[in-house]
């Protein structure tokens, strides 16, 4: 629960596990990269070649069902770290694939074939690392698929309440999303009639937007509305 040194909770705990996810699938490339390229050199002599075969197919296949699985409900419930955590599984499957290729490699008679998957496996690692990167970092920086913006605007906007959407801010806490809307209404009604219209716009965010756990809806006059109207000039902000 929010406590006073944390008043957003601690969702931001899901972005950081990401982040280490990626770092340890960073790490496995780096490894994979290291015993590969020396095997190149050193080529070693593999021994029971049905006994590895079967067991990279059984690692592929148990690895890539576990991947499609958690890359499957963290989008579902917009955790980027179950994602990372996806592909982190899928790098395992990706190494037993080496594995196998290897394998089969030197049953034909080719001893470097084991090494040159390893290198070409590692190289499938780090476009991994870049791909679930971007999605943890930009959450770590506050980042949002562009359509949700485009849906929060479109929903907010409603006939003889809300004239114009001026500003929308969205961010991700752990696997849900708080939003910051600003709103302009008719200048002539009173307090208490644009405190309903606010009401109303934040409970039809939440019914119609799912992924929305909260929203904060901010009142301004026609024409007096968005940041520009409210950002403080060098000379009026105190020392």
């Amino acid at each position: 629960k929010p406590s006073k040194r944390f008043s957003f909770g601690y969702g931001r705990v899901e972005d950081l596990a990401g982040l280490i996810i990626v770092a340890a699938i960073l790490a496995t490339g780096i490894a994979a990269a290291y015993v590969s390229i020396g095997r190149l050199f050193d080529p070693p002599e593999v021994n029971f070649i049905w006994a590895v075969v079967l067991s990279s197919i059984v690692g592929f296949i148990g690895n890539e069902a576990v991947a499609l699985f958690r890359i499957k409900i963290g989008k579902e419930i917009g955790s980027a770290a179950l994602v990372a955590d996806g592909y982190h599984a899928r790098v395992d499957g990706l190494t037993s694939l080496a594995v196998l290729a290897g394998a089969v490699g030197v049953w034909l008679g080719a001893p470097l074939a084991e090494p040159i998957a390893g290198v070409l496996i590692s190289a499938a690692i780090f476009k991994i690392v870049i791909e679930s990167g971007k999605s943890v970092i930009s959450r770590l920086l506050d980042g949002v698929e562009p359509e949700f913006i485009d849906e929060v605007r479109a929903v907010a906007v409603a006939p003889g309440g809300v004239e114009e959407v001026t500003g929308i801010r969205i961010r991700w806490l752990g696997h849900t999303l708080l939003a910051e809307v600003n709103i302009s209404v008719n200048p002539d009604l009173s307090v208490e009639q644009e405190h309903g219209i606010a009401q109303e716009t934040h409970q039809r965010l939440l019914d119609n937007l799912q992924y929305l756990a909260n929203a904060t809806i901010h009142v301004d006059p026609v024409g007096s509305s968005g940041e520009e109207h409210h950002l403080l000039s060098q000379n009026d902000h105190p020392d």
